[in-house]
């Protein structure tokens, strides 16, 4: 009889309990994950003590999140599972800039500053001009584009994870685009940073011989009536983690450049494009 559980029967026999009337894509969904989860481990012949221990791990990652951590997005992040379903829900034409994860420091209603206004409230690190223009598929400027920026300050650390030593906002900033579709304003020079790494995630890059660091970055998430929002990241050229992000968000068209300046206000320069897609 089919209805009972074997080796070689184990996916149709869990599918087959699934019920008749539920919802068509939670059915494929769950059908697939079986269907891959049981082939994962009869590739590896599991044993019992190392499914012990998996268990052990997503019991003790479940522990580690709350209000202030989400310990599933950074196994998501590392795993290059969030890389991948950004990726495939965020196809874009040829010519749009491209998207990258999220990441879990964004605050809503960050408030909305003037072009040329300085987001790095507590003047640390290296001062850099960020500018450049939103543009459409066909090179025109977008007026009324409002960019969400966000980023690390010179150490490393996003406000929220420092509130009693960050000013509040510190490095946030909401800038509107006028007709020109311009942007320009200050921050500190991005730096590279690790990804909290003294939980089970940490542990299981330790083991794997893989670093916690994330390349030097600004966030943006830009968005204009019309358009796709747009969620992505600017990257420092020539940081070394450039091919090693831990949570595999790097892509080459996003590598911006930073020029040194002379007689400026400002030691560094970075001058990025972003180019819309229509919805």
């Amino acid at each position: 009889m089919t209805g009972f559980f074997s080796e070689e029967n184990s996916v149709n026999a869990v599918n087959a309990r699934m019920g008749v009337d539920i919802d068509p894509r939670l059915r494929t969904v769950m059908a697939s994950l079986i269907k891959h989860l049981h082939a994962f481990i009869k590739d590896v012949e599991l044993t019992e003590e190392e499914w012990g221990k998996a268990i052990a791990f997503l019991t003790r990652t479940g522990q580690m999140c709350g209000d202030e951590r989400q310990e599933y997005i950074l196994l998501s992040d590392v795993l290059g599972a969030s890389m991948l379903v950004d990726a495939i829900n965020n196809r874009r034409p040829e010519g749009a800039t491209e998207s990258t994860v999220f990441g879990p420091f964004h605050v809503a209603n960050a408030p909305v500053r003037q072009m040329g206004d300085c987001i790095s409230l507590d003047g640390k690190g290296e001062a850099c001009l960020f500018e450049g223009r939103i543009l459409d598929l066909d090179g025109q400027p977008i007026s009324g584009a409002k960019l969400d920026v966000w980023a690390d300050n010179a150490e490393g650390f996003y406000d929220v994870q420092q509130p009693d030593t960050q000013p509040q906002w510190n490095n946030r900033g909401i800038f509107i685009t006028g007709d020109d579709g311009r942007y320009h304003f200050v921050g500190a020079k991005p730096v590279s940073y690790p990804i909290p790494d003294d939980g089970p995630v940490g542990k299981m890059l330790a083991a794997l011989g893989r670093h916690p660091y994330r390349p030097a970055h600004i966030h943006f998430m830009i968005t204009a009536p019309g358009y796709q929002k747009l969620v992505t990241h600017t990257f420092v050229g020539g940081d070394e983690y450039l091919t090693s992000d831990t949570v595999f968000g790097v892509k080459e068209s996003l590598v911006a450049p930073f020029e040194k300046t002379e007689n400026s206000a400002t030691m560094w320069k970075s001058k990025f494009d972003f180019v819309l897609a229509p919805k």
